[in-house]
């Protein structure tokens, strides 16, 4: 018996490394498709070339549908594509990131910015996701709160225009007038003759 079972393990470590290689193509094979038909407006298409060779374990296959069925219009389905995908790699803040795509498109701030502190406590410098939550809390009116988003964004990208031109509309906001001047100032010098910015010193004079 004992000769059996081992003439049975060394025939499935024979045949295993080539049934990984056949799935292995025919991942990478869909893969290529489905960049192609994505290229190609083709969404639906590339979803159901995904579909095709679905595993539910794999983090990369998930995260990808979600993507695509994202592109595809079929919001409610591209959210469990991602929320796989978060299970499977709970440090993941790309999926995290997809998720806030669908979720937005449905208006469901509360989820947004869940995944958004999520994000930041897994990486609390992200600058991406400190921007979009000074946003938010611009858009609230809590300038103050605003402000501490905004510094982290500016602090690693002080010549970036985007951070440091809502930093200057934050500092006006909170009535700190000498700051926004020299952030409107600088925000010229990202983005010579800028709206945003030139509107902010005209009403500072």
């Amino acid at each position: 018996m004992d000769i059996l079972k081992q003439g049975i393990i060394v025939i499935l470590l024979a045949v295993m490394p080539a049934l990984y290689a056949q799935d292995y193509n025919a991942i990478e094979s869909a893969f290529k498709s489905s960049y192609e038909l994505e290229s190609a407006g083709k969404y639906s298409e590339a979803v159901n070339v995904l579909k095709e060779i679905y595993q539910e374990d794999s983090y990369e296959i998930n995260l990808r549908l979600g993507w695509l069925t994202y592109l595809s219009g079929n919001f409610t389905e591209a959210i469990p594509y991602y929320q796989k995908s978060i299970e499977l790699k709970p440090l993941s803040v790309e999926a995290r990131l997809g998720l806030v795509y669908p979720a937005s498109a449905m208006g469901n701030w509360t989820h947004v910015e869940n995944m958004y502190n999520e994000i930041l406590e897994i990486d609390p410098q992200n600058a991406t996701v400190n921007y979009r939550m000074g946003l938010i809390y611009y858009g609230r009116e809590d300038y103050a709160t605003a402000t501490q988003y905004f510094e982290k964004v500016i602090n690693q990208y002080p010549f970036g225009y985007d951070g440091v031109i809502m930093m200057a509309w934050t500092n006006f906001k909170l009535e700190k007038l000498r700051e926004a001047k020299v952030l409107f100032q600088k925000a010229l010098l990202i983005s010579p003759e800028d709206a945003s910015a030139m509107e902010g010193l005209e009403l500072l004079k």
